[in-house]
């Protein structure tokens, strides 16, 4: 008995190890053949869907099928596949091949996204120059080069001046799971606005109507006429007055009167002659007056150097330097570039001057003054004052005549054209203290906003200042005892304090 239980345990331990043998070269192949059985159109032999980390590329391994069975189809790789989560951007042509031919055993790329297209906005070709050419460049010398300035760029009527250029599409992207890939929607621009452009003829390009030079801020072009002269100026050419923009090509000579409603430049010399600007005044070689030369504008002055003349601008003034020249700046008087130099003359800018150099070693007599000067606070106390006595005449004038009306009223009035004439003459009168209040009034008014302006402005020397040189600081004048360096100064409660710039 116990023998027959030992042969039948034996026999028991070969038929396991036979099974694990069998087992060992194929693990799963009892589970294939379970699952065949289970659902023989379904594809559960081990094969899988490879998907890319980023989900834009799927591929597909396939087990043979078992023994007996027919190829796989493609519409049962389709499937298999979206069990496997893959729905989009299938390789027809390569599901199709596996599908036909039988690739079994290695990875084929059957799915693929698409990227998202980006879109780009829509933009202008400009066919003139939109940079801003109002800085002047430095030499290697380290002076200014104000010739490389202009405030005019010139376009001829009929010229292409823009085409547009639409905006291109974006387009959204998906991965093989399909997952929408998104991205930023692209943009058209509005029609260019202005005057002196047109784009009848074809909605996306526009034309000069006119000649003239040309401006582009923000969408919006204007073209305007500009007066060009060729060469020198002088008297024989007469005064040189413009609706616009004025630029002469050549030298200003003595007499010679130069009137814009907008910018001057003038690349030539510049002798004793008057040049007025309702804009900028650009002096690329810059003005020997004379003493009798005379440049205003109410925009900014550039000038290669500004000697022996007489200047006055609403904004900045800025030269390489100024010598023995009368200068006035409601902004700052800037002496730039390598020397920077201010020597004799008078100079006074209303928020501050900036030099390298002021004055020299013989010490000439230069005055250099920022923020209001004595005499603006002397006429708006003397205006303040106007105000006040025409408001108190202006009052007992018009208690005279309510008077006077109130005892004609209750008939009271003896001499009725005596009254008439009276009043008459008072009522001439009350109009001239009315014309006088209003004149004192905005005198006081423009005065108090130039000391106010003024307030805080500085005066730099940024490297030398010499003796002979007199400070002036809103009103308060110091003459500079020594030769020094780097100071500035400034006034505080009536005062003028220097301090040392420091120099990194």
């Amino acid at each position: 008995m116990a023998e027959d239980l030992l042969k039948s345990l034996a026999n028991l331990d070969e038929m396991l190890k036979g099974m694990e043998k069998e087992k060992m070269l194929d693990p799963h192949e009892d589970t294939k053949a379970q699952l065949e059985e289970e659902c023989p159109y379904c594809i559960k032999n081990g094969s899988y869907v490879h998907v890319a980390e980023d989900g834009m590329k799927a591929w597909l391994f396939l087990y043979p099928p078992a023994e007996g069975k027919d190829k796989y189809d493609r519409d049962l790789i389709m499937q298999f596949l979206a069990e496997n989560k893959v729905i989009k951007g299938y390789h027809t042509s390569n599901i199709a091949a596996i599908a036909k031919k039988g690739v079994y055993g290695r990875e084929i790329l059957v799915a693929q996204g698409v990227e998202p297209i980006e879109g780009q906005n829509g933009y202008y070709e400009f066919f003139f120059d939109t940079s801003d050419k109002r800085k002047p460049a430095i030499r290697e010398d380290g002076t200014v080069d104000y010739s490389s300035m202009s405030s005019l760029t010139n376009v001829q009527e009929g010229s292409l001046i823009a085409i547009y250029h639409h905006a291109i599409g974006c387009k959204n992207g998906f991965d093989v799971m399909g997952k929408e890939i998104q991205t930023k929607a692209s943009r058209d621009l509005p029609a260019l606005r202005g005057r002196g452009i047109s784009n009848d003829k074809n909605p996306d390009e526009y034309y000069a109507t006119v000649s003239g030079k040309i401006d582009y801020v923000d969408g919006h072009i204007d073209i305007k006429n500009v007066h060009e002269v060729q060469g020198d100026v002088d008297l024989t050419t007469g005064k040189v007055e413009f609706f616009g923009d004025i630029h002469i090509k050549g030298n200003v000579g003595t007499g010679v009167v130069v009137r814009a409603s907008r910018n001057v430049t003038i690349d030539g010399v510049v002798e004793a002659a008057e040049v007025y600007a309702g804009g900028d005044i650009v002096l690329a070689r810059g003005i020997q007056g004379n003493q009798k030369g005379h440049i205003v504008a109410r925009g900014n002055v550039s000038a290669e150097f500004i000697e022996h003349a007489n200047v006055e601008a609403g904004g900045d003034i800025r030269s390489n330097s100024f010598i023995n020249a009368n200068v006035y700046a409601g902004n700052k008087v800037i002496a730039e570039g390598k020397n920077g130099l201010i020597l004799g003359g008078s100079v006074r800018g209303l928020r501050g001057v900036s030099a390298v150099n002021i004055g020299n070693e013989v010490e000439t007599k230069t005055f250099v003054a920022s923020g209001y000067s004595e005499e603006d606070y002397n006429r708006y106390v003397e205006s303040f004052q106007k105000e006040t006595d025409s408001q108190k005449a202006l009052s007992e004038l018009v208690e005279k005549m309510t008077e006077i009306v109130r005892q004609k009223r209750l008939g009271k009035d003896i001499n009725s054209d005596s009254t008439d004439k009276l009043l008459m003459a008072l009522n001439e009168k009350k109009d001239e203290l009315f014309e006088a209040l209003d004149k004192a009034k905005k005198e006081k008014e423009l005065l108090a906003e130039i000391i106010e302006k003024g307030k805080g402005s500085v005066i730099l020397a940024n490297e030398k200042i010499f003796r002979g040189v007199t400070i002036c600081v809103e009103g308060t004048k110091m003459p500079v005892p020594n030769n020094t360096s780097f100071m500035r100064y400034k006034n505080e409660a009536g005062r003028i304090v220097t301090s040392v710039i420091v120099v990194n």
